[in-house]
């Protein structure tokens, strides 16, 4: 199962996006976050049950006119379940824009 979500940001540039959505996945509590700013780029992976199979999060900022775009994509194996990913996956995405 795969949620997605994205959202422009016009006055925001995307070195500051990329920062503020990498504090963000750190305070929903994901652990391992590996950054790229050359790519605009954001993954991680985390296991929150215990099955050894790890749900995947990707994030990519890029530059939209004066501001940012930010696309977010939280992938879960199959049989697993993630109660309120859609409002985590939302608030990550809107932290670029404060």
């Amino acid at each position: 199962m795969t949620h997605k979500t994205w959202m422009i940001f016009p006055s925001v540039n995307p070195g500051a996006a990329l920062d503020k959505v990498s504090r963000a996945v750190l305070a929903e509590g994901f652990v391992g976050v590996n950054v790229d700013k050359k790519l605009g780029t954001l993954t991680t992976q985390q296991d929150t049950t215990g099955s050894g199979r790890p749900q995947t999060l990707q994030v990519v900022v890029r530059k939209d006119g004066k501001g940012s775009r930010v696309d977010a994509i939280f992938s879960l194996p199959p049989g697993q379940l993630a109660p309120g990913v859609g409002d985590n996956l939302c608030r990550v995405v809107n932290a670029a824009g404060q």
